[in-house]
């Protein structure tokens, strides 16, 4: 959701700070966020090319060896999310540009502003994380 909304590079409103104050104002116990792991925010135009590439790559890849080229979830998918997640990274500037994927230490900088602190990961956790590196 974060990537959706501009920061203060594009506009004197910051979207992404009043609704992560809003959240913080019910507050959770937990707030778990799940973003794309790329910096396409606020990199001029090659380096975001370069950083989408790689990242779209990696999400065809994936694709490509989980479902058959024909099978019409993934041809929706690659048409109406990935394919359009693309072409708004690349071909748009500003406030156009709709999609805004940051690197994790960026979200986590975010998200900390936002007064909200990390919690540390059980130990269960971290062992099933490693198994996966």
């Amino acid at each position: 959701m974060l990537h959706h909304m501009p920061d203060e590079s594009v506009s004197t409103e910051n979207h992404r700070d009043r609704l992560l104050r809003m959240v913080k104002g019910l507050n959770p116990k937990v707030v778990t966020l799940v973003e794309q792991e790329s910096n396409t925010n606020t990199a001029a135009f090659y380096p975001r090319f370069v950083e989408a590439l790689d990242y779209y790559t990696a999400m065809f890849e994936s694709i490509d060896v989980t479902l058959p080229r024909e099978h019409k979830e993934r041809i929706n998918v690659e048409q109406h999310c990935l394919a359009r997640e693309a072409v708004n990274i690349i071909a748009c500037e500003g406030k156009e540009r709709v999609e805004r994927h940051e690197a994790c230490l960026e979200v986590e900088i975010t998200v900390q502003n936002g007064s909200f602190s990390p919690y540390p990961l059980s130990s269960l956790v971290k062992c099933h994380n490693q198994n996966f590196a």
